[in-house]
């Protein structure tokens, strides 16, 4: 496993670091390493490793989940009011939509695989989007009309909704909750979610108040209640039909530190974003790992065709959030752009539906990867070139 753990890391390191030179993100040469030692490549990754791929990959997504709620500000969410709400939900639900209406033509699915399908491409990036508005909202640019913040919170709250929408589906293609309870527990999920994660950070941080101890220790104990959460989740889950949201959970666990403790979450934000370097190279390489080339020949233009489509949906989605708002068109084209990169999620679920042996497993998997090989680099570059002709900087 030793091996397996340095080919890892220095295939994303290496690959990551060609993709950089290229203008890319690294993420993208992390897969393309993945693809390269996985099992469907050079077979050179032992088994033991692959088995824990997708606790891996969780333990990738609560970090970044973490890091988003650590850094978002209640206030930001107030202050953009409507569209911050409507950008939690309706691009997803547009992508979604777009998905079941257009995959079982170009794919030849059911509405039911088409739904798992829109669930993991529905989700944006935060391991794309979350660096980019921290670094515009430290640069002061489009801070006047709260446009980066509208775009992180959005994107982080996003993320979690798509991904309980997700477990629905899956949950009614396994026939494991196939009644209408399963959807019913989407929003109840949202709600005990968010609950959950007020009761945690306000416990979590009269706990930083009153014991003193280092923010090594405290990022430890944060991580550890986090990986609980999703324990707790999954065994609640198997015993009754509702119950909360993990991921929500983390995310407002985060926030709610952030709002009670503000100089110990900033501190803990760069602890978070050091891991989050280690972490994002695990994610990216195995989910490349999972990848069948021959699958991805398949349905390789019919799957991007797709994936180009579905992103109609979502820009609308997008445009209808920002609709009648201060926000003029350059303003509203950017939060479109911004709202085009997808990795981090599907990195995460994408190989799920293979690993629990639905018949659109390998589909679904690739059609995650192609909106990741697509997306990815086309969103970060229209952020990293467009940003100073859209954005108006503040000049307080």
């Amino acid at each position: 496993m030793l091996l397996s753990i340095a080919l890892i890391i220095f295939s994303g390191l290496i690959f990551g670091f060609f993709c950089k030179q290229m203008h890319l993100p690294a993420l993208v040469g992390m897969i393309i390493g993945g693809i390269l030692i996985g099992p469907n490549g050079l077979g050179l990754l032992d088994e033991s490793i692959l088995n824990c791929s997708a606790a891996i990959r969780k333990i990738a997504l609560i970090i970044i989940l973490l890091r988003a709620g650590i850094t978002l500000q209640m206030s930001d969410l107030k202050k953009m009011g409507r569209p911050a709400i409507l950008m939690c939900f309706l691009p997803a639900c547009f992508e979604i939509v777009g998905m079941i209406i257009l995959a079982p033509i170009f794919l030849g699915v059911t509405r039911l695989e088409a739904a798992i399908m829109g669930a993991v491409v529905g989700a944006v990036s935060p391991a794309v989007i979350v660096p980019r508005m921290i670094s515009l909202i430290e640069k002061k640019e489009g801070t006047a009309k709260g446009i980066p913040q509208l775009v992180l919170a959005g994107a982080s709250v996003d993320d979690v909704f798509v991904i309980v929408l997700f477990t629905a589906f899956t949950g009614k293609a396994t026939g494991d909750g196939s009644s209408i309870l399963s959807f019913v527990n989407v929003p109840v999920s949202i709600i005990c979610g968010i609950g959950v994660g007020i009761l945690v950070g306000i416990l979590l941080s009269l706990y930083f108040t009153k014991f003193h101890v280092r923010d090594t220790v405290k990022l430890m104990v944060l991580l550890g209640l986090a990986m609980l959460l999703c324990v707790g989740e999954d065994a609640l889950t198997e015993r009754i039909p509702f119950t909360f949201s993990a991921l929500l959970s983390i995310m407002t666990m985060g926030m709610v530190i952030k709002m009670k403790k503000g100089e110990t979450a900033a501190r803990l934000s760069v602890r978070l974003n050091k891991i989050w370097v280690l972490a994002e190279i695990f994610l990216f390489v195995l989910v490349g790992a999972l990848v069948k080339v021959e699958n991805a020949a398949d349905y390789g233009i019919e799957a991007l065709l797709l994936v180009l489509a579905v992103l109609v949906f979502r820009a609308l989605g997008v445009f209808l959030c920002v609709l009648k708002t201060k926000l003029n068109g350059k303003e509203k084209l950017f939060c479109i752009f911004a709202y085009l990169p997808k990795a981090t999620v599907q990195a995460a679920i994408g190989g799920i539906p293979l690993a629990m042996g639905l018949a659109c497993g390998d589909m679904v998997l690739t059609v995650s990867v192609l909106a990741i090989l697509i997306t990815a680099p086309l969103g970060a570059i229209l952020i990293d070139s467009l940003h100073k002709k859209l954005l108006q900087k503040d000049m307080e």
